[in-house]
């Protein structure tokens, strides 16, 4: 199984010939390396309704004919646009052919912006996600500020690898998501949602470096790692 990141929030998980992508914000995403007019993927896990977050969705999933797995509201949101969904809410789990999935809590809002109609659509509480493939554990926080229960989340889980936002402002910071990377207890930890605007700049080397036991990897645009 190969993950990979690719800027903001994205990744990509190609596990046994099912194409898995989570948050596919790639059109206006000036730091991504895909196309999402030729982009294949199968599933789509989203954390929450951000448009920096659901993206390309609606496109990727009807060219593709892909499942979008997300929390309910969101999920009948992208139903009524003609979607293809399964959702789900924060504490379940649901076992799909590809792996299971279950959501975690995050902090944070969710809601969808229609810019032309100067609309905001509340879609939900915000998740964070528990994906196992393959014997293997991967968490993607989502959006989320630090909360106590990622302690919690640690020890029922063993997480192969996490991947944390780190650009504060609007998410944790790098001082909050190291904190977060010991609580979760993750074998390596990938820092996300950086860099993408100017007021959540970060360095992610600098991230990576200074967590402990040589668990972090700040994996470039494109690089992906082994599982």
């Amino acid at each position: 199984m190969n993950v990979s990141y690719h800027g903001h929030s994205v990744v990509f998980i190609d596990t046994k010939g099912t194409k898995i992508i989570i948050d596919p914000f790639i059109t206006g995403n000036g730091l991504t390396d895909l196309n999402a007019d030729s982009l294949e993927v199968d599933i789509i896990l989203l954390t929450h309704g951000h448009n920096d977050h659901v993206g390309d969705t609606v496109q990727l999933a009807k060219r593709n004919d892909a499942l979008v797995v997300a929390p309910f509201e969101l999920a009948t949101y992208l139903g009524w646009k003609g979607v293809k969904c399964h959702p789900m809410h924060i504490g379940g789990s649901h076992t799909f052919e590809f792996g299971t999935v279950k959501l975690t809590q995050a902090f944070h809002g969710s809601s969808y912006t229609e810019e032309d109609d100067k609309r905001i659509v509340y879609t939900g509480m915000p998740a964070g996600i528990l994906l196992t493939v393959e014997g293997k554990t991967i968490f993607h926080a989502g959006d989320t500020a630090l909360f106590s229960d990622m302690k919690l989340i640690g020890e029922r889980n063993t997480i192969d690898l996490a991947f944390l936002p780190i650009g504060d402002n609007f998410t944790m910071g790098p001082e909050d998501a190291a904190v977060a990377a010991e609580w979760l207890q993750a074998k390596r930890v990938v820092p996300i949602h950086y860099n993408t605007f100017p007021v959540i700049e970060q360095d992610p080397n600098e991230y990576a470096e200074h967590l402990s036991g040589k668990k972090g990897l700040a994996l470039k645009v494109g690089e992906g790692i082994e599982l």
